[in-house]
């Protein structure tokens, strides 16, 4: 057992100890976040029940867990401090204050970590450490009864497979203020700490970039560790033409470099940043972070500490919060499944949890170390030297190119971690249905670029099947612009790795044009402009397939409807109207047409099913499909040899250059 005693006395090792995990407090009154920081509930315990003791009838049910206590900020009296009144207790075992200890214990060769914590008055610190079941257990606490430092030295030993160690204050007959508290850890022999270059790719967002500026000058700490800040801007709305932008970028002075090309999208702009930052060469790191999101940049604090102590360079990235649900945690780690060759949430854990609900302490699946192929680039932060020996991003424009990189690393023996405290706020992906508008393509050729290059499975286990019943789900649903770009998407696969940085700059352009042909991709705002829906209510075939029987029905029953002629009244007015929500295919296969709204509620589609359409497409799919599996020995070959040079240094600045050329041509012809 660990045992509480002042610093001073501590002299056996002389080896600075470096503070990797602050307690940090939002500053800014926002409640919502509230619960990331700070728990209120100190007394809520996770009860593990014997399903034994259950089958018998020896405990009836599970216990409730108390009420949430309101949430207040007003003991909050900095970033780092809080002061409680008297009588009152509080726990410090919460997301963004609990520290990670199995994360620490796997990938790094620490073997303690001290936990500091300094109060003003009269106080009890209790630390409590969890089982990877997430059951709690105390393991010391310490009473300074004139207030002052205490200290815990807590080993990391037995944390293999989960855990973390947190805090509760106690306050006894007056008010008590904590100071500071931290977690820390020995800096090895010939210990070096590393700074980091961050890249942001925006486009057309140029309020969010500033914004961003504004945060990171914001810090101190962070910018103690930032070399350079690189504003990859690809759009029209330039950042340096918005008339904040002056007084911003002063702050960062000669750390800020905006860099403006034209637009190759996502896997473009970072694949420049890290270009950048190369050429700079101060830089250990790189992180890569979206333009949309709001930042906790002790996150980028923690990520810098936890890659300087790995055993080996490994990519740390960061948590996903809901930027509209500000205490849900979107994601909590991101694997492909090779089986499919498809992203999925971490095996063992949950999409969309809300620690409004139900905070750290009491939710066991949390509890567990979580192992992942990738992790979004959201927030990810990548050691230059793994860009030297991995290359840049996937030339794909958008979508697969962190989740392949992430692959890419690990077929180098290169580990992702995903760390617990390190996290950005983003719109979440449930809010958009981004497989049927113009990125419907990049879902589709990047998915069989990263499976051809990749996948481990013959040729690539269950993906092509699931890639053409994807296809027929969206000609059933009458979305054939989709389909459109889709089979697109295939002809370039079948066309080669050639294509990729040959069409980065111009398929969106092409996407575009030809979506603008299909009425189901045209957004109407006004619905007034439709002729009246024929009828109101619910439409047949409602309720979601429970199984995969009742789905292959489903299915067969919506192509065999394509045999029967079109209503005449559905091409002339819509039948029934549809949310956005209600738009799944065993809906709209069984109608003739109808009005679709956006999934942002922008406006509507006019879906209108065309015989003649499907069937073209219908047998255009097959053919191209049964084309890619026939040659996907020889397609897997080609992309897998190519790889390295597509994605290298030489492929992208050649790239960036063209481009730069082509923006210039684009400027002279204006003028």
């Amino acid at each position: 057992m660990s045992v509480a005693v002042d610093a001073s006395t501590r002299a056996e090792d002389q080896r600075p100890f470096r503070t990797v995990h602050r307690v940090v407090l939002p500053v800014d009154g926002d409640t919502d976040v509230l619960p990331l920081y700070v728990d209120f509930n100190p007394v809520q315990r996770v009860v593990q029940l014997s399903k034994r003791a259950l089958r018998r009838g020896r405990i009836s049910a599970p216990p409730t867990v108390p009420a949430t206590s309101p949430q207040h900020s007003g003991f909050i009296t900095g970033r780092n401090s809080m002061t409680l009144p008297e009588f009152r207790r509080v726990s410090l075992g919460t997301y963004f204050n609990a520290f990670p200890a199995s994360y620490w214990r796997n990938h790094t060769a620490v073997e303690t970590v001290r936990l500091t914590v300094d109060v003003d008055a009269e106080a009890t610190v209790i630390v409590y450490r969890s089982s990877p079941r997430g059951t709690a257990n105390r393991v010391d606490s310490t009473h300074a009864s004139q207030g002052g430092e205490v200290t815990f030295d807590l080993p990391l030993k037995s944390f293999v497979d989960g855990g973390w160690y947190w805090f509760d204050l106690v306050a006894h007959g007056t008010p008590v203020t904590l100071r500071s508290a931290g977690w820390s850890v020995r800096e090895p022999e010939g210990f070096v700490p590393g700074t980091l270059s961050i890249a942001v790719t925006t486009f057309n967002r140029p309020d969010y970039a500033l914004r961003h500026i504004g945060t990171l000058a914001g810090d101190a700490d962070v910018v103690k560790i930032l070399d350079r800040f690189i504003l990859v801007d690809q759009g029209t709305d330039k950042v340096r033409a918005q008339p904040q932008f002056e007084e911003q970028a002063a702050i960062l002075g000669d750390r800020l470099k905006i860099i403006e090309q034209g637009n190759i999208g996502g896997s473009g702009g970072f694949s420049r940043g890290m270009d950048e930052t190369l050429k700079d060469g101060r830089s250990k790191y790189v992180m890569l972070l979206d333009d949309d999101v709001s930042i906790e940049t002790e996150g980028i604090l923690r990520a810098v500490s936890f890659a300087d102590f790995t055993r080996t360079p490994t990519i740390v990235g960061g948590h996903m919060f809901n930027l509209y649900e500000r205490s849900v945690l979107h994601t909590y780690g991101e694997q492909v499944d090779d089986a499919r060759y498809f992203w999925r949430p971490a095996v063992n854990t949950k999409e969309a949890h809300d620690f409004g609900a139900s905070n750290l302490r009491t939710t066991p699946w949390m509890h567990r170390r979580i192992d992942v192929d990738y992790n979004g680039w959201w927030m990810c932060m990548i050691p230059t030297s793994i860009v030297r020996e991995v290359g840049y991003a996937l030339p794909v424009f958008i979508k697969w190119d962190d989740a392949e990189y992430g692959i890419r690393a690990k077929e180098h023996g290169i580990t992702t971690v995903t760390l617990p405290g390190a996290a950005v706020w983003h719109m979440p992906w449930s809010e958009k249905d981004d497989t049927i508008d113009w990125q419907a393509y990049y879902h589709q050729r990047n998915r069989w670029v990263a499976a051809l290059s990749h996948s481990p499975r013959k040729k690539g286990g269950r993906m092509p099947f699931e890639s053409i019943a994807v296809d027929v789900r969206h000609l059933i649903s009458m979305q054939y612009s989709a389909v459109e770009v889709r089979l697109k998407a295939l002809e370039d696969v079948l066309s080669g790795p050639e294509h990729l940085h040959a069409t980065i700059a111009d398929r969106l352009d092409w996407v575009r044009k030809t979506r603008a042909d299909f009425t189901d991709a045209r957004i109407t705002p006004d619905l007034h402009s439709f002729p009246r829906v024929l009828r109101s209510g619910e439409v047949d075939a409602e309720h979601e397939p429970n199984y995969v029987a009742e789905s292959l029905v489903r299915a067969v029953t919506g192509l065999l409807r394509q045999l029967r002629p079109v209503r005449e009244d559905a091409m002339t007015n819509p039948e029934v109207a549809v949310p956005a929500v209600e738009a799944r295919w065993w809906r709209l296969a069984a109608l003739d047409s109808a009005l679709v709204s956006s999934s942002d509620g922008s406006g509507a589609s006019w879906y209108k099913r065309d015989r003649k359409q499907f069937g073209s497409m219908l047998l255009r799919t097959v053919r191209l499909h049964m084309k890619l599996m026939a040659e996907w020995d020889n397609n897997a070959r080609r992309y897998k040899d190519a790889l390295p040079g597509f994605t290298g240094q030489a492929a992208w600045r050649e790239t960036f250059e063209a481009v730069a050329v082509k923006e210039q041509e684009r400027g002279e012809a204006k003028i």
